[in-house]
């Protein structure tokens, strides 16, 4: 197997949650660490996915691809009565 270089980094973490992650690894056999890098690597790619759909967002504004808020709104207020308006486009 391939060695990865890795960087230690340090982190206060309130007791219940280390807690938490000390059951979380007893119950999966696994070190500490595992279940850090796991949650770590989850929050990363999150964040990376929300900054590309906030990129995506801005070019569709800038390139005024919008819908009135108006519009979005009466099409809110249609979905609970019988005869609900399409989605706005």
């Amino acid at each position: 197997m391939a060695q990865t270089e890795t960087k230690v980094l340090t982190a206060h973490i309130p007791l219940p949650l280390a807690e938490k992650i000390d059951q979380m690894a007893t119950r999966l056999e696994r070190s500490r660490g595992w279940i850090v890098k796991q949650a770590l690597a989850a929050w990363v790619d999150q964040e990376e996915e929300r900054s590309r759909l906030t990129r995506e967002a801005m070019a569709d504004v800038d390139a005024r691809h919008i819908i009135d808020h108006q519009a979005v709104q009466s099409w809110a207020d249609s979905l609970s009565t019988d005869t609900p308006l399409p989605v706005p486009q």
